[in-house]
């Protein structure tokens, strides 16, 4: 539904959510929270849950922090695989085989998600490999701004006080998700491309 009312609508969240940085969405929510609660959602629990053994009012009081973080940034990260899905799909819909598909008179419906939109999902396939490495050095800025204790913040923490062997431990990490992401991408491409078979 290229330039309709809904595709105009979703493109500008699109461009909204690439172009705030996700800290700056994670602040905007934490000023939110606190005109809602009266309460500043730092941390991943209140202080007198930080001590406290696990219980289901530790478990809500965690939810009630971390929905911050993580509504950040899904927001951004969504926004970025709304653009690449869009932009691939309808460079995919305007390709000769799509053509020739609705030539045949193969429904539409059946043109878009069989034809269209699992040669669209290629790139962004490959793009996602990458993103288990993301999860560990992706969102830095969010995890300081929020004070979670993250590996974001412990490698962040390393790099300032020159610890190499920690420093080193979760590049080696990161290097690892890496190779397993990227493997796991060409595995689902071998799946989506019916011209690749397995022998």
């Amino acid at each position: 539904h290229q330039y309709s009312r809904g595709d105009h609508f979703l493109t500008t969240v699109a461009f909204v959510g690439l172009g705030l940085p996700d800290f700056l969405l994670a602040l905007a929510f934490l000023v939110l929270a606190w005109i809602l609660s009266g309460e500043v959602l730092t941390e991943l629990f209140s202080s007198e849950y930080i001590s406290a053994p696990w219980s289901f009012a530790k478990f809500l009081d965690l939810l009630k922090h971390v929905w911050i973080g993580v509504l950040a940034v899904i927001a951004t990260g969504t926004a970025w695989v709304m653009r690449v899905m869009r932009g691939n799909l309808l460079n995919v819909l305007g390709s000769n085989y799509i053509l020739a598909a609705r030539a045949k008179g193969i429904p539409e419906r059946v043109v878009i998600w069989k034809h269209g939109v699992r040669n669209a999902l290629h790139p962004l396939v490959m793009a996602l490999g990458t993103t288990l490495a993301w999860l560990i050095n992706g969102f830095t800025i969010t995890s300081v701004v929020l004070d979670l204790p993250t590996i974001q913040t412990v490698y962040l923490n390393a790099t300032l006080q020159q610890d190499v062997f920690l420093g080193g431990t979760i590049l080696i990490l990161i290097g690892v998700l890496v190779l397993i992401g990227t493997l796991l991408a060409d595995i689902l491409l071998a799946w989506l491309d019916p011209r690749i078979r397995f022998e």
